[in-house]
């Protein structure tokens, strides 16, 4: 018999709008007729934003001992882990911040490799707090990867009209560069097939982005890169039956896949995946991480620092993102 996933959402940098977009997105009904939430972080910053949102909710603190699936409308469940003080400030790089967001997912790993949450959900932290609590990584991505042992993982931005996986993500252009290898590319070509098939496209048509303008214009621009490291991944998954068309042009690829003709775009770096689907609207975007044991999904946005606290911030990138780790949390 399916049953409601339990979905456990981490409150990320709670210095930003994390707290908030949570408390807000938690006045929907149709979060609790679809799932169970649990937000892993301080109940003291949720009664904090609940007070700067002027919302009347109550936060029940539960722990490890608890029944999950004990979650009503109306009230927010938080696994409590009581780390940061009462009066962090917002809109400031914290240490003490940062080393909560990391525990905060890390609670979340512990709990969904336990079975006892089906699916992560986070808020934004951010990067220099993060490192300044004492954990090196890049991002979210980098930390899941590393506590569930996965090494061939993506970054997967979801949009209604458009779709894009990374091959490269958090590091500079020069560095992407030389780290986009063929076996890479090739890996992220089948997650992208993979994780579409599992969603139920039939035979998804994935377009894959060159690095250099026009795709290197055979050999115009730039020193071969697309022969090099792109060319033989994607001969490589057309062997496999995958179908992918590329390296073609990133100036008019994402036009044409939002336009219908791809299910996904193949990205080389960041910006050059990120951009187009910002354009179409941060409220939009989920960040999904594909190629974990876990389903997580996030909010394609940051922390905001600059609007924190001022109960002004827009929740539904935060509603999408729990939509789809609803969707896509085992339910059997």
């Amino acid at each position: 018999m399916s049953k409601k996933p339990i979905i456990g959402i981490t409150m990320g940098d709670a210095a930003g709008v994390g707290p908030e977009i949570i408390v807000k997105s938690l006045q929907n009904e149709t979060i609790y007729k679809q799932s169970h939430p649990i937000v892993i972080g301080d109940a003291k910053m949720l009664e904090r934003a609940a007070n700067v949102l002027n919302e009347n909710i109550v936060i029940n603190k539960i722990d490890g001992h608890a029944d999950l699936t004990n979650t009503n409308f109306g009230e927010i469940a938080c696994y409590d882990l009581d780390l940061l003080p009462a009066d962090l400030p917002f809109g400031q790089v914290s240490a003490k911040a940062g080393d909560a967001a990391f525990q905060y997912l890390k609670t979340a790993i512990e709990l969904a490799n336990e079975g006892k949450i089906d699916a992560i959900c986070t808020a934004p932290l951010n990067k220099e707090a993060l490192h300044k609590g004492g954990h090196n990584y890049p991002g979210h991505t980098e930390i899941l990867a590393e506590l569930t042992g996965t090494k061939e993982f993506s970054m997967m931005l979801s949009s209604p009209k458009l779709k894009v996986i990374h091959v490269t993500t958090h590091i500079g252009l020069l560095d992407a560069i030389h780290s986009i290898k063929p076996e890479r590319v090739y890996n992220v070509i089948r997650l992208a097939h993979e994780t579409l098939s599992k969603s139920g496209i039939n035979q998804p048509k994935i377009g894959i982005c060159g690095i250099n303008p026009h795709a290197g214009e055979n050999g115009l621009f730039g020193y071969g890169e697309e022969e090099e490291k792109i060319i033989p991944a994607v001969e490589k998954a057309k062997t496999e039956g995958i179908t992918v068309e590329g390296p073609l042009p990133a100036d008019t690829l994402f036009f044409r896949a939002q336009r219908g003709d791809f299910d996904i775009v193949v990205a080389m770096y960041h910006d050059q995946g990120h951009g187009p689907i910002k354009v179409l609207g941060l409220e939009a975007g989920v960040n999904i991480t594909v190629g974990l044991p876990i389903i997580r999904t996030s909010v394609d946005h940051g922390t905001a620092f600059d609007i924190a606290g001022k109960g002004i911030v827009d929740e539904r990138s935060m509603l999408e993102a729990l939509r789809q780790s609803i969707e896509l949390a085992p339910t059997e």
